[in-house]
């Protein structure tokens, strides 16, 4: 014998974007519903974008208003929203003052001239705001309770019947109201909060109650605009297995002397940190991640929080890099959030949004600094859990990370990250500098990979105008990398060599067979008498050969790496 499907709700779109993923997939149809909150947390601007979404001549709205106040009053402001259509005011959408009738004649003769109206307009949706009001008027009586009782549960039976979905708004769950039978009745309990921390405000949205569906738990974000309420529901990563799946590939950094360090670049859907202090070059490597995605077809998306787009542009432009021209072939799409109050669930909606628009594959956070101090105040102290679920949001379909971190750097302390993070990354990327004879000089190294072989070398790198250049590996350092370097520790590498001339040599060993333009982008110096001398004395020395193609003019290796 087999068992009977259960039978689906229909269920109403809220018109709202955002919400109807936080009640399972929207409202459940002839359902009997509350809309709680205090004054001003958007209950009355809810009620309308949830009636404009579903309202049509066939199946009109009603709303009914016990304010005090005529309902000209209110479509005043409610009208400057996108949303609200004017001309659909008397068509579709008709407007009833019910406060003469609850204060002169009672709940009973309230409650028959409100179902006198539905039974005349057969509404698809009605709305009664506010609650409260009605409340009051029967708590004012010495049966109020009674009245109050028979009064919702006459409204919320009729109208059932009647075919309509039906909204009371009110601030109905406040202490001094908890027994009201408004609660035990609803099908759907929406609850609207403004939560305050120092001199910032947070609207917050949780749905309390709803009847056959499994909704998001938890608080969800939410902001009122021109276009109305906007839901940011609580990111997740509650992925199966199958979604969790990862191939089994890496992707390159952008950075041939990283991808080496690496064990051949970064696995795909990793979560990497690079830490490092102020000008280490943590948003060169970020932009050489993004535009070596171009060269593998896999878009990306860069989320800036700390300085505006165009100057981001324009400093990768400096080095090669036309992030613009990306842009403008839909590669790449550069988000800046820098709103205030921002809470983690709208910058991950604003990088999925991102990410579902150009198909990305790969994301950069610069930096976790930045997002940190964009947060409200009442998400700072959870930041470790709002980045646990931003990341592990993203990696867990597959998507590669890059997050950049400043960090304070201090003598003897290999110090990744000023928070608890370091378990958040999959890989970590360490940039600091080191003191050698007098001068500052940058080191690297990769300090973690989670199941996968890499190199724990601490190797020099350098900015040049081509990016970030990783070089040969040294033996120079002392401890941590402070002090000053050994008196003869170095021995040449290639004999004969000047530290020029051996950058030129590694590149080129790098590459293998390659032209000279090539070549001094990887060497990170320009073309010209200096690179053109670099070539001469290796071809010289038995080093490398030149190789003349035709109107090209290229370089082959002969000495072999000494990593």
């Amino acid at each position: 014998m087999s068992t009977p499907r259960p039978v689906a709700l229909p269920l109403l779109p809220t018109g709202v974007p955002g919400l109807d993923a936080v009640l399972g997939g929207g409202l459940p149809a002839l359902s009997f519903n509350l809309i709680s909150g205090p004054p001003g947390a958007g209950k009355t601007t809810l009620a309308h974008q949830i009636m404009f979404a579903n309202a049509s001549p066939d199946r009109p709205a009603l709303y009914f208003t016990v304010m005090g106040e005529p309902p000209l009053k209110m479509l005043r402001y409610q009208q400057q929203l996108a949303f609200f259509d004017v001309a659909r005011v008397g068509a579709s959408i008709h407007f009833i003052d019910l406060s003469a009738f609850v204060l002169e004649q009672g709940l009973s003769a309230t409650l028959d001239h409100m179902l006198q109206q539905v039974e005349a307009l057969h509404p698809s949706i009605v709305i009664v705001d506010s609650f409260q009001a009605i409340t009051r008027t029967a708590t004012a009586t010495e049966s109020g309770a009674f009245d109050l009782q028979n009064f919702t549960q006459h409204l919320a039976l009729n109208l059932t019947i009647l075919q309509a979905t039906t909204f009371l708004v009110g601030d109905v769950l406040s202490e001094q109201l908890a027994h009201n039978p408004a609660l035990s009745i609803a099908d759907g309990i929406i609850a609207l909060a403004q939560s305050a921390d120092r001199s910032s405000v947070v609207r917050k949205l949780q749905v309390i109650k709803s009847r056959g569906q499994a909704p998001m738990p938890g608080l969800h974000t939410f902001r009122i605009d021109q276009s109305g309420l906007h839901v940011y529901p609580r990111a997740t990563i509650a992925l199966g297995e199958t979604a969790r799946a990862r191939p089994l590939t890496r992707g390159t950094s952008g950075v041939a002397g990283l991808d080496r360090l690496m064990g051949g670049g970064i696995p795909t859907g990793d979560a990497v940190l690079v830490s490092g202090p102020s000008g280490a070059g943590k948003s060169v490597l970020a932009a050489q991640f993004i535009a070596a995605g171009r060269q593998a077809g896999e878009p990306g998306v860069i989320a800036v929080f700390e300085e505006h787009p165009s100057e981001y542009v324009r400093r990768a432009q400096s080095l090669g890099i036309d992030l613009e021209a990306m842009e403008r072939d839909g590669l790449l799409k550069i988000i800046y959030i820098r709103p205030l109050d921002l809470s983690p669930d709208e910058a991950l909606y604003a990088i999925r949004s991102a990410v579902q628009a150009i198909g990305a594959r790969r994301v950069v956070i610069d930096s976790l600094s930045g997002f940190e101090l964009a947060l409200a105040p009442t998400f700072r102290a959870d930041f470790r859990d709002s980045l646990y679920r931003l990341v592990g949001a993203l990696t867990g379909i597959g998507i590669t990370v890059l997050m950049t971190m400043e960090i304070i750097q201090s003598p003897g302390n290999l110090r990744f990250s000023p928070y608890v993070i370091s378990f958040l990354a999959d890989n970590i990327i360490l940039l600091r500098y080191v003191e050698i004879a007098g001068q500052i000089k940058k080191r690297l190294a990769v300090v973690k990979m989670r199941n996968s072989a890499h190199s724990s070398a601490l190797r020099p790198y350098e900015i040049t105008a081509q990016g970030m250049v990783v070089r040969a590996p040294l033996a120079e350092q002392r401890g941590q990398g402070a002090a000053a370097e050994r008196a003869g520790a170095r021995s040449a590498a290639y004999p004969g060599l000047t530290a020029e001339e051996t950058v030129v040599l590694q590149a080129l060993i790098e590459l293998g067979e390659t032209p000279a333009d090539l070549l001094a982008r990887r060497a990170g110096m320009p073309e010209g008498p200096g690179l053109t001398a670099a070539l001469h004395r290796l071809v010289g020395l038995g080093y490398a050969v030149r190789l003349d193609t035709g109107s090209d003019l290229s370089y082959r290796p002969v000495a072999q790496s000494l990593e």
